[in-house]
């Protein structure tokens, strides 16, 4: 989940360039109801403080593989986002992740061996400009007000980061996770629409906890958490009914939810 250096770039990012006074002075800001950049993105990363926001909106589950981190199912198809038009406006109201919110800005090493943390951004994104409407970044060769603050939402967000880190190395120990599979048959069709290439926590591993390691994990509050998520999973069938109400639905073939 942590931000990952130019040469493998998150979704939703096409450039990466470091923030820098000198190069970008003139730069601004720039606010807007729309977010195309988003609008066939399917699944973006969450941290654990969003779980319990996130779950009344859509699935929480995780990706495949030795290093899952968690998901925000928003559609269960590649370029399939339920929840936003074709502009990238909103469909319905609904939960926007923090890995969103932070677009086009994020925290990255940009060199492999660099101990610290540079601020860039996307230069394709139209939320950062030189010049026209919007707020100025600098102040002269200082940041503003609206950078500092961009600073912090971005410096929250990698620090939420490491406490999900922490979350999935304490699930991972626990043993909880399994590959997932979601079947879903339609009334009108004669086979099921097959979902996978995802890991969700298994119920029956989380009720056979014993009682230190349910204690454990109410006193450092992943309890809550774990519940956050198992909740949720049953919002996968309202996300398949959205994408049949949009005529999304593709055809009948196992298909990976996960990033």
């Amino acid at each position: 989940m942590a931000s990952q250096p130019p040469a493998n770039l998150p979704i939703m990012y096409n450039e990466l360039q470091p923030l820098s006074s000198n190069v970008h002075g003139g730069y601004v800001a720039r606010s807007s109801d729309a977010a195309p950049f988003f609008a066939k993105v399917h699944a973006v990363p969450l941290t654990v403080d969003e779980f319990l926001h996130a779950q009344r909106s859509y699935p929480i589950v995780f990706s495949a593989g030795e290093n899952p981190v968690p998901l925000a199912l928003l559609g269960l198809n590649e370029g399939v986002n339920t929840f936003l038009k074709e502009d990238g406006t909103a469909d319905i109201p609904f939960y926007v992740p923090a890995y969103v919110r932070r677009y086009p800005y994020l925290l990255a090493r940009m060199q492999p061996d660099a101990q610290e943390l540079s601020l860039c951004f996307d230069p394709t994104s139209e939320l950062i400009g030189e010049g026209g409407e919007g707020e100025p970044l600098f102040d002269g060769d200082k940041p503003s007000q609206r950078l500092n603050d961009i600073l912090k939402f971005c410096e929250d967000f990698e620090v939420a980061a490491q406490r999900t880190q922490g979350f999935m190395n304490e699930i991972k120990q626990l043993d909880l996770l399994i590959d997932g599979e979601v079947s879903i048959q339609p009334n009108d069709s004669e086979q099921p629409f097959v979902y996978r290439g995802f890991q969700m926590i298994a119920e029956d591993r989380f009720r056979d906890l014993h009682g230190d390691q349910l204690r454990k994990i109410n006193q450092n509050g992943i309890l809550p958490l774990v519940i956050a998520h198992l909740f949720s999973l049953t919002l996968i069938r309202d996300i398949f009914g959205r994408q049949m109400l949009q005529g999304k639905i593709p055809t009948q073939q196992p298909a990976p939810l996960g990033v």
